[in-house]
């Protein structure tokens, strides 16, 4: 499918000095397309606390971008570009001796007549007919090993979509950073000043930074800096919980070494299953969700996601955990995720991606390059 050309194919504009606020993978993507295209980047990162993980470390990793329940307007568009780039970004990576495992293939399972009617609908759609979209029937289905959650009546494959392992994408482009000579601050951004023609980041316990531009992508940590502008963005944290099991040694393993036939990703109802036979054994996988609103976790929440409520075949109701992880993600209040604006002139919002951080990531970045390269200052 044809995408906006990338901005690193035009000539390169006279350099620009610009802070990034925020190091989860779209600011980190942000910082490293910058840096790419010639401009003087500085990244702050004011890290977690202990125990926890940002939104890019909790994430799953699954593109999920053909099988987009619409076909139109800002989300569908948005969804193509960045799964094409992510092509495109593993292979600079990789040509860098940076690579990123990629699973390609994903299965969307139908639970009721109501899904398999949506997917009937995505698949015959004119507009689709080149996005390698393929129905499964049930007997497909029943020939995967190990079985699917009772209750899949059908399927909708995408060969185009996938996952990506999302600590191998943010050790990739810090590695490339590095390379590029792109600095770390470690700390946290307190308010934004103007200063000249550009913009002056104080940062808290003192000190300042100052550049031509201000990317801000920290999520829910930046309130206190749109506060500093007179700005507000109304966002939720919104909490995923994921979990690393592992099938019972005694399985048989009829389809593979592994014991897995499956295309790629399963989605399931809102949750997730990821095939990992990369790691030791070759019998593990993934499986998480976004379930619940707040900070805290629920363990009757996580109770039901590994249950599939209540779907679950035997042999996930009998892998063994190896871990078990969680992160928040914010999700903007009563507008559309993510949210792209240029909240000031010379400040980009970068934010509220909710749960396609990870996907949304190459064309945020290349939204932000474009937008600072460009020169605009209207919103």
């Amino acid at each position: 499918m044809a995408t906006a050309e990338p901005a690193s194919a035009h000539p390169r504009p006279q350099p620009r000095s610009v802070i990034v606020i925020g190091a989860g993978l779209v600011g980190l993507g942000c910082a490293w397309r910058l840096g790419l295209r010639g401009h003087q980047v500085q990244l702050i990162d004011a890290g977690t606390s202990p125990g926890q993980l940002n939104g890019s470390q909790a994430a799953l990793g699954v593109l999920m971008a053909r099988v987009f329940h619409r076909n139109s307007g800002r989300g569908w568009r948005l969804r193509q570009q960045s799964l094409d780039l992510w092509g495109r970004w593993r292979q600079e990576l990789a040509a860098h001796g940076l690579p990123i495992a990629w699973r390609q293939g994903l299965l969307l399972i139908a639970a009721t007549g109501a899904d398999q009617e949506r997917q009937r609908l995505l698949s015959s759609d004119p507009r689709r007919q080149s996005l390698g979209l393929e129905l499964w029937d049930p007997a497909r289905l029943e020939s995967l090993s190990p079985e699917l959650p009772r209750g899949a009546l059908s399927g909708l494959y995408s060969r185009d979509d996938g996952q990506i392992d999302p600590g191998q994408a943010l050790e990739a482009i810090g590695q490339d950073m590095a390379r590029l000579g792109i600095s770390t601050l470690h700390g946290s951004a307190a308010a934004l000043k103007p200063s000249g023609a550009g913009w002056r980041v104080l940062l808290q316990g003192g000190g300042h930074a100052e550049a031509d531009w201000v990317v801000l992508a920290a999520g829910l940590g930046q309130a206190e800096l749109l506060a500093s502008l007179g700005q507000q963005l109304a966002m939720e944290p919104v909490l995923g919980q994921a979990l690393e099991l592992e099938r019972h040694e005694a399985e048989p393993a009829p389809a593979s070494a592994s014991g897995w036939n499956w295309p790629g990703v399963i989605h399931w109802q809102g949750t997730n299953l990821i095939p990992r036979p990369d790691l030791p054994g070759g019998a593990r996988f993934w499986l998480g969700a976004t379930l619940e609103p707040g900070q805290r976790a629920d363990e009757s929440s996580l109770e039901t996601m590994r249950n599939l409520n209540g779907t679950a075949p035997a042999w996930l109701q009998q892998a063994r955990e190896r871990r078990r992880w969680q992160g928040l993600r914010p999700r903007p209040i009563a507008r559309p995720a993510p949210v792209l604006e240029e909240i000031a002139s010379g400040v980009l919002l970068a934010s509220g991606h909710y749960r396609n951080g990870v996907l949304l990531t190459p064309a945020t970045a290349t939204w932000v390059v474009e937008r600072i390269e460009a020169g605009k200052t209207d919103s």
